[in-house]
């Protein structure tokens, strides 16, 4: 899986080798840069002129699907994961109601503006400081196209950073951060990667894109994932102590002070058990109904949201983590989505 995501980097490498033109191969790379934005862009437009035109609604959560996995230290299936979670979503085995009542076939709550064409963007050679600044350029759209709101289907966690910074910089202010996670993806960079998975929220703190950060799930955490945490001032609550938490957990109220929150769940915060479809397996986790005790209990004003680390290749033969992924992004729609009074 490593060597197929990264053909695409080493063929434009062998291509500069035989000394092709720098000039060609960047205007190349800018017209697939400028026909993938310009895709969102479109996408976006027409569905929030719909919305607009139904009327009465707030805000209205939109999928945007970020298929990248190449920055995984482990397995790289998390690309293949957009399309699965969306099938779940709307296969037909439940209805189209979420919890708390709220309809996912009203376009009002829920629409889809596609994915990123991750994989077709690396094909022409464009590195990871290019690619993370073409994500956070697609969440600035859909955000562009109010009452929407982006709900990001990932791809590895190394999503979250350029999510989050183009949430930050759209609503000119740092959000605060409900993180959900059997790992604290803490680290100043992992296995010379800055932007690896294990990695996102060591660049969101250093660049100031998030005011107040709590880390819930965490049961597989290193001294540095310890020492970055107090260095950022992260509140971190583990597994071992989970059952203490659950009160302050179960009861959080976020984003005083701030132009919204931001929530970002890894399916790997929840037991095996419940979710066996992911790439780092790490027993002792949240149970479902706890997750979504946390999410349904939550005050804030959730302006933006990931789901993410979900590995298809890992998954059951039923699709048991799809659905569970499927049935995170419904709740997490209804605790997004808003309608006039």
């Amino acid at each position: 899986m490593r060597n197929i995501a990264r053909k695409g980097i080493h063929y434009w490498q062998k291509l500069n080798a035989a000394n092709v033109p720098a000039e060609l191969i960047e205007n190349g790379q800018n017209r697939v840069i400028d026909a993938s934005l310009t895709l969102i862009r479109e996408r976006a437009k027409l569905k929030g002129e719909l919305v607009r035109a139904l009327g009465g609604a707030v805000a209205s959560s939109s999928l945007l699907g970020v298929p990248l996995g190449h920055n995984s230290s482990f397995l790289q299936g998390p690309a293949f994961a957009p399309p699965r979670i969306r099938e779940a979503i709307w296969c037909g085995s439940t209805n189209a109601t979420t919890e708390e009542g709220k309809e996912l076939n009203d376009p009002r709550v829920l629409t889809d503006v596609g994915d990123v064409p991750v994989q077709e963007i690396r094909d022409c050679g464009v590195d990871d400081d290019r690619l993370m600044k073409i994500i956070s350029e697609s969440v600035k759209l859909v955000m562009e196209e109010a009452p929407l709101r982006p709900l990001v289907l990932g791809g590895d966690h190394s999503i979250s950073f350029p999510v989050v910074r183009g949430v930050s910089e759209k609503i000119g202010g740092p959000v605060d951060i409900l993180h959900l996670d059997a790992h604290p993806d803490i680290y100043h960079s992992f296995e010379g990667n800055k932007y690896s998975h294990a990695s996102p929220f060591a660049r969101i703190m250093e660049a100031g894109y998030a005011r107040r950060l709590l880390q819930v799930g965490l049961r597989s955490i290193t001294s540095e994932g310890r020492e970055q945490g107090k260095r950022f001032g992260v509140e971190q609550y583990e597994m071992r102590t989970f059952s203490r938490d659950r009160h302050i957990l179960e009861n959080l109220k976020l984003g005083e002070g701030v132009k919204g929150v931001y929530i970002s769940l890894d399916v790997d915060c929840l037991d095996p058990a419940f979710a066996p479809g992911v790439s780092h397996i790490e027993p002792g986790g949240l149970s479902f109904r706890d997750v979504l005790n946390i999410l349904h209990n939550l005050q804030a004003d959730v302006v933006a949201a990931d789901v993410v680390e979900f590995n298809p290749q890992r998954d059951t033969v039923d699709g048991m983590t799809a659905m569970v992924a499927a049935k995170l992004v419904r709740e997490l729609t209804a605790k997004m989505s808003k309608m006039k009074n």
